[in-house]
């Protein structure tokens, strides 16, 4: 087709003027024939049906005079009228679905099998009734002409002989294959005798499976098609198991080894499949040492196959492999990976150092990244079967971590807490003074492999990674976190493009914080969070620190957001940036569940004041909307007092819990000084490795727990040495025990804990039984409040009682002052 020019530059003599024509006539829309999808009268007469008529009725008349679409839906509602009328539908309309059935379609075929079974599902009639009425017409067309009606009809067939009494079985089922069986009957018929001989194999005793079933099995499984003979033999251990070890020796293996020579692959792998699912049949000392021994080295040749001439054991005799059978190759290397847990039983792991490691090292430096991709996901079960001889593989680990392939660092990955807790202890009977010698490369192989995965456009594998570093303060020491991983966190909230990113770094960070034990370490990161993200330029930096408050409130105590994130989090409700506002209205009603009463009611003043200032000031309709539904949402919420509350109990606990390990912080980081002025200042690991071990006991829970704590339980400044000493006796070290093989979520393993009577210092694992009359045991009342986050630093924070409410604006104009939080601490009242 032509493109029409321009008029003025349209040439009108007639010869164009023709050319036009045949353009605008190739434009014409031809007429398609509309009213053939419109029904006539007559059909939208015969698709009418009587209003008047009951369910029953009208299924009646739709499979005696409806169209195909119309039958197939009465099918279909098959299991509905079951539910309602049984016993109608059983007389007046089964009987029609199966005159209907003779000559339905695919179809209508497909959906009476599914509602078939799933009318034996639901249990509608019981199954003396079922297999009266619905078993004739399954047997009748399990054999049908197409093959994926004979399948579905088959797979609820199966599912039917599961519940049918054995009489019955025996009549209407196993008698009939006796001749359905026949080589005269067609390839579907001995199909589906094959399929239904394993299923009856477990309904029958032993002796009647020898006499009426096996003479079936031994003629299928020499079948003239090899789909048969395939079909019958992955049938064979189903059958093993159903008829016992002696006569599976003396009739099912024979079949199994003809079977194995098949002219067929198809048989063959079969054969080989079935016999694999047979070995656990048979006693495990079945070979002999030699054979053990051979097995064993044949199985080293296959994890090289293929690389001989690459080490250079080739001789000029074999060729080198093409690419295909280097395909192959790759692909037996493979499978032998897959397969490398197993192996180690084999051998037992005693022994594995002398006579696998050194396939293990093969396997894990495999030029072919599928093979190292599949060592990679066997790495954690390997670990768990070397038990203390974990230590022997730990370069591999490196190495793996090194890999160049993010497939095979991916695969490494999901594991990768449970495998370093077992590398860097080493099991029970070796625990290392100094947890990094068990692995002394592994801080650089992680660092790496961060900055590797940062690097890539698979931002996935780089989230995974960040979230499985939260086990670092189980691994390695705190200040080896802080100097190594803890601004690397950072670095990447603050840079990194992509949002799920950012998020696993902010909650890895805000673990990191958690269990860091240095206070001048905690508050300096406590202070970057506020001023480069709650106080940011980039709005995107203050939806960030959005987020690391929703991280904060869920790991830590609700003092300690109160102390330093409350105040912080209110200021976005000034923020420029309408995102921002709305982010922040999301979040209040969880900042509000940090509050008690009477302790935090100035600050639930300054939150009602800033929610009043939004529903006032604000101008944006979106955010507006949000805040008077946060407004109904805030007014339902009740409020926690400082004494527990039985329909608060068990948050209550939690964080109690959470109060008193963050106070125990505290009180190890003093006591680890005063150690280090005593006894020539040695290594702050080794002392906090030394009270791990010796605190291997617990204090146990009274039944009866009073519902408040008494005021008195709060230390007072004359607190002793000996008694802060007995505290960290009675509470495991949660630094080296914080974290749960799913590190995921740490502090709901501890929740957990505590509905049952139980709170866990370390929040995951044995628990740490905790009595309320331990004076450590902290509360926060209106009257005396001892926070665990005193200090003299110049840190902005906020007092849990301030006498006076802040009024934020008062501060000074976001236009014409630097965004600064209002956390000037004040005294508390005496």
């Amino acid at each position: 087709m032509h493109p029409l020019p321009l008029f003025a530059e349209m040439d009108f003599s007639q010869n164009s003027l023709f050319g036009y024509i045949e353009d605008l006539q190739e434009l014409t829309i031809i007429e398609r024939p509309v009213r053939r999808s419109l029904k006539t009268p007559e059909e939208i007469e015969r698709l009418t049906v009587d209003e008047e008529l009951n369910d029953i009725e009208r299924a009646v008349y739709l499979l005696s005079s409806g169209q195909d679409v119309q039958g197939t839906s009465v099918v279909a509602n098959l299991p509905f009228l079951m539910r309602q009328n049984p016993a109608e539908t059983l007389r007046r309309v089964l009987p029609k679905v199966r005159e209907v059935l003779h000559v339905a379609g695919v179809e209508m075929q497909l959906t009476a099998a599914a509602s078939f079974l799933t009318i034996l599902q639901e249990e509608s009639v019981s199954i003396q009734n079922y297999s009266h009425s619905f078993l004739h017409i399954i047997l009748q067309h399990v054999e049908h002409r197409d093959a994926g009606v004979s399948n579905a009809w088959l797979e609820t067939l199966l599912s039917v002989i599961e519940s049918l009494p054995k009489e019955t079985l025996r009549h209407e089922i196993l008698n009939p294959l006796v001749s359905k069986a026949q080589l005269s009957q067609t390839l579907q018929s001995r199909l589906v005798s094959c399929k239904l001989l394993g299923k009856l194999a477990n309904k029958f005793e032993a002796h009647i499976i020898k006499r009426e079933i096996l003479p079936l099995v031994k003629s299928l499984c020499q079948d003239v098609e090899y789909e048969v003979r395939s079909c019958m033999c992955r049938q064979l251990d189903i059958i093993a198991h159903g008829i016992g070890t002696e006569l599976t020796k003396s009739v099912v293996l024979p079949e199994l080894i003809e079977l194995a020579r098949d002219e067929s692959s198809s048989v063959r792998l079969a054969a080989f499949e079935t016999l694999v699912n047979l070995l656990e049949m048979f006693d495990a000392g079945i070979l002999t040492p030699d054979q053990h021994l051979r097995f064993l080295e044949f199985y080293k040749k296959l994890c090289t196959l293929g690389l001989q001439q690459e080490n250079g054991h080739n001789d000029n005799q074999i060729p080198p492999p093409n690419q295909e059978q280097e395909k192959r190759y790759a692909s037996v290397r493979k499978n032998c990976a897959y397969n490398f847990p197993a192996m180690i039983i084999f051998v037992d792991p005693k022994n594995f150092h002398m006579e696998l490691y050194s396939t293990f090292f093969c396997l894990c430096h495999d030029p072919e990244v599928p093979v190292r991709h599949t060592i990679a996901i066997c790495f954690y079960e390997v670990s768990k079967l070397l038990s203390t001889g974990v230590y022997l593989i730990y370069k591999e680990l490196i190495a793996l971590l090194q890999d160049e392939s993010l497939e095979v660092l991916d695969a490494l990955v999901d594991h990768l807490p449970e495998t370093l807790e077992l590398l860097t202890t080493g099991g029970e009977s070796s625990v290392q003074e100094n947890k990094l010698l068990a692995v002394p490369d592994l801080i650089p192989a992680l660092t790496a492999a961060e900055q590797r995965a940062a690097g890539s456009l698979k931002w996935r594998t780089h989230e995974k990674i960040l979230q499985k570093y939260a086990c670092l303060p189980h691994i390695i020491s705190s200040d080896q976190i802080y100097y190594r991983f803890l601004h690397r966190m950072f670095t990447i909230m603050m840079t990194n493009n992509v949002l799920p990113v950012q998020k696993a770094a902010s909650r890895t960070l805000c673990i990191f914080l958690r269990y860091n034990r240095k206070q001048e370490q905690r508050h300096e990161i406590i202070q970057k969070l506020i001023e480069q993200l709650g106080q940011g330029k980039s709005y995107w930096y203050r939806l960030r620190f959005l987020d690391t408050c929703e991280f904060i409130i869920e790991l830590f105590s609700k003092s300690f957001f109160c102390k330093y994130f409350f105040l912080p989090a209110l200021e976005l409700t000034h923020d420029p940036v309408a995102n921002v506002r709305m982010k922040l209205c999301y979040l209040l009603p969880k900042v509000k569940s940090t509050l008690k009463i009477p302790a935090d009611k100035h600050l639930l003043q300054q939150l009602e004041l800033c929610v009043r200032k939004l529903l006032c000031q604000e101008k944006d309709k979106d955010v507006l909307a949000i805040v008077k539904r946060t407004v109904l949402e805030l007014d339902r919420m009740e409020m926690s007092m400082d004494a527990f509350q039985k329909r608060f109990y068990e948050k209550d606990l939690l964080d109690q819990e959470k109060e008193r390990e963050e106070l125990l912080l505290l009180e190890m980081e003093q006591l680890e000084k005063e150690k280090q002025q005593n006894e020539g200042r040695p290594s702050s690991d080794k002392i906090f490795e030394k009270k791990r071990r010796d605190n291997k006991t617990t204090a146990v829970l009274p039944k009866t727990i009073p519902m408040s704590v008494a005021g008195s339980s709060s230390c007072t400044p004359s607190t002793s040495k000996e008694i802060k000493k007995s505290k960290l006796v009675r509470s495991q070290s949660f630094s080296s025990q914080a974290l749960h093989p799913k590190y995921g979520n740490l502090e709901k393993c501890t929740g957990k804990n505590s509905t049952t009577g139980y709170a866990s210092v370390s929040g995951i694992g044995k628990p740490s039984v905790l009595s309320y009359t331990d004076d450590s045991f902290r509360t926060r009342n209106s009257s005396g409040n001892i926070s665990p986050y005193s200090s003299n630093t110049s840190l902005p924070s906020t007092s849990r009682n301030m006498s006076n409410s802040v009024d934020q604006k008062n501060n000074g104009s976001k236009d014409t002052q630097p965004r600064k939080a209002t956390l000037k601490s004040r005294k508390s009242n005496p």
